[in-house]
């Protein structure tokens, strides 16, 4: 063991005493918020991506890959490029969506449900994807939002390594912030890649999580009326 240490510890590799092997396949969660170091924004994206190129080209050569094939040659830097600018971008604030608001001047007062939301994003525990649909609804309190921009909310938390719980309570939480109102659900059914393609390799379960406030979670009416639209056949 003190010999493996060592030789990962000279190829830059910090080993903790609360190994992954130790952790195994537990179902671990932190904060609310998305891990994150203080410094993590300081480096800018191209200097981002040339590191993570070197190291997953580092990644390849390791599990024995010929990096002269024409097909894999370039797989670092379209890996890197991915990560940086597309499944992750959600880590960076400055690719947070403005969510622009408009009065209600019709005076609409009932729910308005927005379904199937389409997302992807990667369990932060093996970083395979998580792909599913997000439900999400709120009743106006003198604002209204752009359709788009409900989608753009649940894509922008989706775009980072998560976990479904802290995705539907950031989703949640942001929506309450944005829009001004505590009467906001959420709903999120997902399929995780880390239980379908690897482990107990189980491909017909889903993940579901809910998020409710003000009506939503104190109104029983209120939230079945949420539920019922969602299941509504289009």
């Amino acid at each position: 063991m003190k010999q493996k240490e060592t030789l990962l510890n000279t190829m830059g590799i910090n080993i903790t005493r609360a190994s992954a092997e130790d952790i195994g396949d537990e179902h671990v969660g932190t904060s609310l918020e998305t891990p994150l170091r203080e410094d993590a924004f300081e480096m800018d994206d191209e200097l981002k991506i040339e590191l993570i190129e070197k190291h997953f080209r580092e990644i390849m050569h390791i599990m024995g890959l010929d990096l002269t094939d024409d097909s894999l040659k370039g797989t670092p830097h379209r890996v890197a490029k991915m990560y940086v600018k597309e499944v992750f971008s959600g880590l960076n604030p400055a690719n947070k969506p403005v969510a622009k608001l408009f009065e209600n001047k019709y005076k609409y007062n009932e729910m308005l449900v927005e379904k199937n939301i389409t997302f992807f994003s990667h369990c932060e525990h093996h970083f395979v994807p998580i792909h599913g649909k997000a439900h999400v609804a709120y009743i106006s309190n003198g604002s209204v939002i752009g359709l788009s921009k409900i989608n753009r909310i649940v894509q922008y938390f989706s775009q980072r390594p998560q976990v479904q719980e802290r995705l539907t309570m950031q989703i949640g939480n942001e929506l309450v912030e944005a829009l001004g109102t505590d009467d906001v659900a959420v709903i999120m059914d997902a399929d995780h890649m880390c239980v379908s393609s690897r482990g107990v390799k189980d491909t017909t379960s889903s993940t579901l999580t809910s998020f409710y406030s003000g009506k939503f979670e104190k109104d029983e009416q209120t939230r079945n009326e949420f539920l019922k639209y969602i299941s509504l056949e289009r």
